[in-house]
């Protein structure tokens, strides 16, 4: 069975996801607004589009490396979530990282969405844990390179 993702255009102006290349993991997600992003802040970006994704899917929203690199750009909250049940517009959280207001463009390119497969796991309370080597050992506990 072919699994289709669908797209609705709840500004007919929106431009809809698309790879810009056949290989391309991430769908280019552009902006539907102009806006400015103040030094230091984050606002919500509209896209314009709406979208169902297939049964036990969700698309990850993610910066683009070359946003971030040039502009200091990042999605604040990536990659951020869409469940397959979600039905209104997509929203982008922009951060402006860097020192200077930053103007996004309509139809800019703001951010790029990776579809995923979902599975959904039994969940099992324990009293105890199995052992493996690492343990409880967190952050570093790998040791940091210098």
């Amino acid at each position: 069975m072919e699994l289709v993702l669908k797209f609705k255009k709840e500004d007919e102006s929106a431009m809809l996801p698309s790879y810009a290349h056949p290989e391309d993991a991430g769908m280019d997600i552009f902006s539907n607004e102009e806006k400015i992003i103040p030094a230091k802040t984050w606002a919500l970006v509209k896209t314009g589009f709406s979208m169902e994704l297939p049964h036990n899917y969700e698309a990850q929203v993610r910066s683009k490396s070359g946003l971030t690199l040039k502009s200091g750009l990042i999605v604040l909250n990536s990659p951020g979530t869409i469940d397959e049940n979600y039905r209104g517009e997509v929203g982008v959280i922009l951060m402006n990282v860097s020192d200077v207001d930053y103007k996004v463009e309509k139809y800019q390119k703001i951010a790029q969405m990776v579809i995923n497969k979902v599975e959904h796991l039994k969940t099992q309370v324990v009293c105890e844990m199995s052992q493996t080597n690492r343990g409880d050992g967190g952050f570093g506990s790998t040791g940091i390179n210098k």
